[in-house]
């Protein structure tokens, strides 16, 4: 009898019944019942576990709401709930999904494009633990000894830089940015935000007797300058009290450098990265370790050189080490390193900091986490991990997704590339539109039936843009010379001016280094990248795009008040939830709960504001509106401008009201896009964006391109989208590969001649993509 046929067995009465079966079977997928949560319209479906599955539809079809608002959010809940009350006191609420039923999850890991932190104490090392294994293996066979694995962390006491205290820089203040030596201290002369006039520091200062707060900074003398500025910490006698008193810089210091930077409030931060110049610490080098960790090596290299390597190469050299006490963790080191560059980061270095890395990096590093991981039959979520990727790695990120499969665990993920929905062994479609359009199951099952399926992911997932016939002669050419930074080898190229040119190359290329360390800051420049939008609950597309305004004016002129009365954030707003339409309540030991404003009714502004009406409709409803209804709604003016772009840019389905907090990473950029079009602009620069676009958008992106060229601008893309370098004017293809083994221009011309001529990476695949043989 065969393993299967046992399970299927009885234990009393030999052959399994009907119902034992279908309770086996039922347990080799997750069920789905009744989803409502967002958008999703009543879905219910079975995924397959230990299978990779897809997740396809239109931007705003649902996609997110099921895999990440559904089924990872309630098996997070779930674990969550095995802890005591007392510890789940310290977890962040999770309310359940609006499902009616979810069975048979497992532990849901979640690996997403979310940034990694600017914590400057956070590298790709560390989050790889590559770093601490690293450390181990030079505690070991490093010579001379110098100690404990502690003994060479940056992060530690023991090992850090006492200079720097193992940040590898230190900060310059710019006392120009602290004070105006044009006034004195009563007008205001010191600019670091927590000293405003009247401040009890600032009465301090004025009765130390140290200097005349009447005086105009420019007038002291020196000893006054110094005792001002530079004065260090001491106890001073005012009147009858004791009074700590310190210098203005020496206080800014602690205040700003002593603190990580994502501690600080938004305004904190923006003055600290104005006032602060880093620079790298002379004492170490900017490697972060004091000298005694420095000295012990292996093979000539201390841990600060093999950090610095990049990965690739650190891979190649840690190869050539052997040492029977320390072999199985330099096998696993040397594993982690492999991962690293299979997963197309071997240009990265492992003392690069987390916070500089992109989204696409960032998610790619986390599951590097999980490839090496015992745990199995475990449920793995990814959104979107072909972002950033060039076709080549696009490749080796599908062969580590089966990997993670074939160990025994569920797959599930969301993604556009039709080279990804090609290897799933299950799709789900959601749609057939976005927002209240979609939500629906449009198909499931297996991608020969997704080709047949006639939906509009079926259609389109054979689709292929064609070269362009005729490209635009140039006006001409924006120009980079002997461009350095980063892995870029004195690059030179010319950008032809009112024309569409895409910038193209595997991963860590140059790609970005050439085009956002030449562009931004010239006149005339404008750029779209995907650096994150920051914003609280209150945010939402009306107030991001400014759009918010007009409205709030067509409202007061219609109704003879104040146009204050019209904004949640402001005298409009309902005093019970302050404005946000939800009343969060903690419950101490339990997990505390959000519940619609009983007051206002989840609508955000008082009754009173709410009788003011503009063509039948009170604010709280038109904000209600998607972009779409609101550009019925505002046939003119300059609410249809904004709106116009809002639809131009794919946005037509995103509620005015919505809080970014709900819009997906695709959706922010598009946002910001729309955004950056009401600026008169003779470039645009663009950072993939493809980014979150399903393969039906794609050509809407692509009209939407060729509309700004031909109203006169220049667009330049960052791109690694087949159709959209074969829609280009002019390519730009940096390499050959990446890293130090990139930086260089391999090929310049038109998508028709590097279909015919060319032979680097993207030449080859632009070729399968447009079925044209070299």
């Amino acid at each position: 009898m065969d393993a299967a046929a046992h399970r299927m067995r009885s234990p009393e009465t030999g052959p399994a019944t009907t119902a034992q079966r279908t309770a086996a079977d039922s347990h080799d997928r997750i069920e789905i019942r009744g989803a409502r949560e967002n958008n999703l319209a009543d879905v219910s479906l079975d995924i397959p576990k230990r299978r990779l599955t897809v997740f396809t539809g239109v931007s705003g079809s649902g996609k997110s709401s099921l895999v990440f608002g559904t089924i990872a959010a309630e098996s997070r809940r779930l674990i969550d709930e095995t802890y005591t009350a007392f510890l789940q006191s310290f977890m962040p609420s999770l309310g359940r999904p609006d499902i009616d039923g979810l069975r048979n999850l497992s532990a849901a890991i979640v690996v997403d494009q979310e940034r990694m932190g600017a914590n400057s104490r956070s590298t790709v090392g560390t989050a790889t633990d590559a770093h601490t294994m690293l450390r181990i293996i030079f505690s070991r066979i490093g010579t001379p000894y110098v100690g404990t694995s502690t003994a060479f962390s940056f992060n530690s006491a023991e090992g850090m830089c006492t200079e720097c205290e193992g940040l590898g820089r230190v900060g310059e203040i710019d006392v120009d940015q602290i004070v105006d030596v044009d006034r004195s201290l009563n007008e205001g002369a010191i600019l670091a935000p927590g000293f405003p006039a009247g401040s009890w520091y600032l009465q301090i200062i004025a009765e130390s007797g140290f200097v005349d707060p009447d005086m105009k900074l420019r007038d002291y003398t020196p000893e006054q300058w110094h005792d001002l500025l530079y004065r260090p910490a001491a106890t001073i006698k005012i009147g009858t009290s004791n009074i700590s008193y310190e210098g203005v810089v020496l206080r800014v210091r602690r205040s700003y450098l002593g603190k990580d930077r994502e501690s600080l409030r938004p305004k904190d931060r923006e003055f600290a990265d104005r006032a602060v110049a880093l620079a790298e610490c002379r004492a170490c080098g900017g490697s972060r370790l004091n000298p005694e960790a420095l000295s012990a090596k292996i093979q000539g290299r201390n841990i600060a050189d093999c950090g610095a390597m990049q990965i690739s190469d650190l891979a190649e050299f840690l190869r050539g080490v052997e040492d029977d006490t320390v072999g199985p963790l330099l096998d696993t080191l040397r594993e982690t390193l492999d991962s690293l560059v299979e997963i197309g980061l071997g240009y990265l270095s492992l003392d690069r900091e987390s916070g500089t890395l992109s989204g696409g990096e960032a998610q790619r590093v986390k599951m590097v986490r999980h490839l090496g991981s015992s745990l199995t039959d475990v449920t793995y979520v990814f959104d979107e991990p072909t972002v950033g990727l060039h076709p080549h790695d696009i490749q080796r990120m599908n062969g580590l997704l089966l990997r993670l499969r074939d160990k025994g665990n569920t797959v599930l993920v969301v993604e556009h590339k039709p080279e990804t929905i090609e290897i799933a062994d299950h799709v789900v479609d959601l749609g057939p539109g976005a927002g209240a359009d979609g939500g629906r199951l449009c198909y499931e099952g297996d991608v020969a039936g997704l080709r047949a399926s006639g939906t509009l992911t079926g259609r389109h997932l054979d689709h292929r843009a064609r070269l362009r016939e005729e490209v635009r002669t140039p006006r001409g050419h924006l120009s980079i010379t002997g461009a350095t930074l980063h892995n870029l080898k004195g690059v030179d190229a010319d950008i032809p001016l009112g024309a569409l040119t895409v910038v193209t190359g595997v991963a860590g290329s140059g790609k970005s280094s050439l085009i956002h360390g030449s562009l931004p800051g010239r006149d005339g420049v404008v750029v779209a990248d995907q650096s994150p939008i920051r914003g609280s609950r209150r945010s939402n597309p009306a107030t991001y795009t400014g759009l918010l305004g007009p409205i709030r004016t067509a409202f007061a002129n219609e109704n003879g008040v104040k146009a204050a009365l019209f904004s949640a954030n402001s005298e409009g707003a309902c005093p019970n939830c302050n404005g946000i339409g939800l009343i969060y309540t903690d419950l101490a030991m339990m997990a505390g709960v959000a519940s619609v404003c009983e007051q206002c009714e989840g609508r955000r502004f008082t009754a009173k504001v709410l009788t003011h009406t503009l063509r039948g409709k009170d604010i709280s409803e038109v904000l209600a509106m998607s972009v779409a209804e609101a550009r019925d709604f505002f046939p003119s003016g300059k609410a249809r401008v904004i709106l116009d772009r809002l639809s131009d840019v794919g946005l037509g389905y995103i509620g005015l009201g919505q809080p970014l907090t709900t819009l997906s990473g695709g959706e922010r950029q598009r946002l910001k896009l729309a955004i950056q079009m009401a600026k008169p602009a003779a470039v645009y620069v663009l950072d993939e964006p493809t980014t979150g676009l399903h393969l039906a958008d794609v050509d809407r992106l692509l009209a939407l391109l060729d509309r700004l060229v031909d109203d006169g601008n220049t667009v330049i893309v960052i791109e690694h989208h087949q159709a959209v370098m074969a829609h280009a004017d002019w390519i730009i293809d940096l390499g050959p590969g990446a890293g130090h083994d990139g930086g260089r221009v391999v090929f310049t011309g038109t998508p028709t001649e590097l279909v015919t001529r060319g032979d680097s990476l993207t030449a080859r695949h632009l070729r399968d993509y447009v079925g044209t043989t070299a």
